[in-house]
């Protein structure tokens, strides 16, 4: 069974929405619910498609310094570049990857999307190897999903 519960804060969200909460307060929610998670979930970073790049809107967890990323550039730019979903068991295994902090091990990114639209992503770094399981990645998706009709 998933460590994570998307349908209980897809509830919290739709609540918040009913009650005339901002765009920011959805995804500052969001990322929190994710991370209050726990293991494996030490950090979730909510980055918004602008143009040519993703910037942080929302964080819970560690502090990162990447606040904009170029689409293409890192796993975060990768999700977007190539429309697919991204889950990194061993980030140290990844050319091209951008490192919050140095005991980020692996890393789950999941597209908000409407359609064919990208709107932006749930950035999820762990400190473990590999824990991101399959019906881990559907639990992030129907926070995904619901975001991408609520915001």
């Amino acid at each position: 069974m998933a460590i994570l519960q998307g349908d209980r804060i897809v509830a919290a969200l739709r609540a918040a929405f009913t009650h005339d909460a901002s765009r920011a307060a959805l995804l500052q929610s969001a990322a929190e619910r994710i991370q209050a998670a726990g293991g494996p979930y030490t950090s979730v970073y909510m980055y918004m498609l602008d143009g040519g790049e993703l910037v942080l809107e929302a964080k819970s967890g560690r502090e990162t310094e990447h606040s904009r990323i170029p689409v293409g550039k890192g796993v975060c730019g990768t999700a977007v570049a190539t429309g697919q979903d991204q889950n990194v068991p061993d980030v140290s295994a990844i050319g091209n990857y951008l490192a919050c902090n140095l005991t980020t091990r692996s890393e789950l990114v999941v597209l908000i999307r409407r359609g064919d639209l990208i709107l932006g992503q749930i950035d999820v770094d762990s400190d473990e190897l590999d824990p991101f399981s399959p019906d881990e990645q559907t639990e992030v998706k129907k926070v995904a999903d619901a975001l991408a009709v609520l915001l």
